[in-house]
């Protein structure tokens, strides 16, 4: 995916989230963009009610961008005219169509700190703008959605675009494992330093750019703060339905192939663990050390259900030596896989092979034990009841586990201070 950013600038995780400091008179806390195409009827209403509401409820610094997307009609006029008249008002003139094109290129050059945007038919009531944006001005969150479908939001619209719109969150929940609830709606916010690190990365210019944002930035563990809204449909709205689920969906199927591969250099978007400075001043734990050991527990938990009910399986056809060492080499190839990825993150093809041949070595030395324990209790019982023998096996393999982790951490994915490993082959 293309990147237009200098190098410098790409290197190494995201800072640690701060509160952003009150009082800053020299720039707005807050940029607002509304994109329009051909809105010359709607767009001085829009931009004047949310005008006010800003200034009569918004408590730092703010400013509205109008984002004209090529229009034909009077819609430059009005808002050039919006920009003269009202205060805290501009207005930006692209040639090429694309709400994404649109909010990248005004985004991309918004000295604001925190950066949002919203349909211009404020189908969404602008009281959930305040507790959109606050999570982030905080410091708590990096990214903020208004959401349809979440607990306590309100909608009023017709059947067939709550069908729609359901439909294309299940799609995203079953293909990209997405967990937000609403892509689509059109009132969002990020932080600037998420965005300068994040749109690079982002490859759709229309409708698709949401959520490819969205996902991109699930994926590398930012923080998605998600607010129900009530939202009123606009029966006027000119989007091309069929076009857009089309485009939606050739979306889908890129950024899938695209994160199948591991050519997405996410570790770019992480964020250190624990934001408070008590995470960070523990005396002798090293660093990484707490994250690391939640994801080997989860992994390891997963792991052992999934290894047992294999042994379970297969010892219904064969010997339980066969039926260990058949469902422990299963387990440990994903076991690998899965502490690659969620446990040091390590992302990308590269050194994969070297990864899961060191694996499989930590795995044999978990069949020594779990194969000498099950070789000592046949020795000491003669015949033992399968109760018994899984009993042995869990016992062996917690001590195989301790074992795993000590080997993982220090040989097969050590820590690197480069900042190089872990963010995925480029190519």
């Amino acid at each position: 995916m293309p990147t237009d950013l200098p190098a410098k600038d790409l290197v190494g995780a995201l800072p640690a989230r701060e509160h952003l400091p009150v009082g800053a008179a020299d720039r707005p806390v807050l940029d607002v963009v509304i994109p329009v195409y051909n809105e010359e009827k709607d767009l001085e209403p829009c931009v004047r009610r949310l005008h006010e509401h800003l200034a009569r409820t918004f408590p730092y610094g703010f400013r509205i961008t109008v984002a004209d997307n090529a229009s034909t009609d009077l819609t430059p006029a009005v808002a050039a005219h919006l920009a003269r008249t009202v205060p805290e008002v501009r207005s930006v003139r692209l040639e090429q169509k694309g709400r994404g094109r649109a909010l990248r290129t005004v985004w991309s050059h918004s000295d604001a700190p925190v950066l949002a945007y919203m349909d211009v038919d404020l189908s969404t009531d602008l009281n959930a703008l305040l507790p959109l944006v606050a999570p982030l001005i905080s410091g708590h969150s990096d990214l903020a959605i208004g959401s349809r479908l979440a607990d306590g939001s309100r909608v009023v619209r017709g059947p067939k675009r709550e069908f729609i719109s359901r439909t294309y969150n299940l799609i995203l929940r079953g293909s990209l494992a997405a967990r937000f609830s609403d892509a689509q709606c059109g009132f969002k916010a990020i932080r600037r330093e998420v965005a300068e690190r994040l749109l690079p990365m982002v490859e759709d210019t229309g409708w698709f750019f949401d959520t490819e944002m969205l996902v991109l930035a699930e994926r590398a563990g930012l923080r998605i703060h998600e607010v129900p809204v009530d939202w009123v449909d606009d029966p006027d709205s000119t989007v091309d339905i069929v076009r857009t689920a089309t485009d939606d969906l050739k979306g889908v199927w890129r950024v899938g192939r695209a994160l199948a591969r591991g050519t997405l250099p996410l570790d770019r978007l992480s964020r250190p663990f624990g934001d408070d400075p008590r995470d960070r001043l523990i005396s002798g734990v090293p660093g990484g050390l707490a994250r690391q050991l939640v994801g080997f527990c989860t992994v390891g938990v997963l792991s052992t259900l999934f290894y047992l009910a294999l042994y379970a399986l297969f010892r219904l056809g064969v010997g339980p030596q066969a039926a260990n060492a058949t469902a422990l080499l299963v387990s440990a190839v994903a076991n690998t896989a899965a502490n690659r990825r969620l446990t040091f993150g390590v992302r990308g093809r590269d050194r994969a092979v070297r990864h899961q041949a060191q694996g499989l070595v930590v795995f044999g030395i978990g069949l020594v034990l779990t194969s000498g324990s099950l070789a000592a209790l046949e020795a000491a019982t003669g015949n033992p009841s399968q109760a018994t023998e899984m009993a042995v096996l869990i016992a062996a393999n917690l001590a195989a586990t301790v074992l795993r982790f000590l080997l993982f951490r220090a040989w097969v994915f050590p820590e690197r201070r480069d900042h190089s490993y872990g963010q995925g082959d480029p190519r």
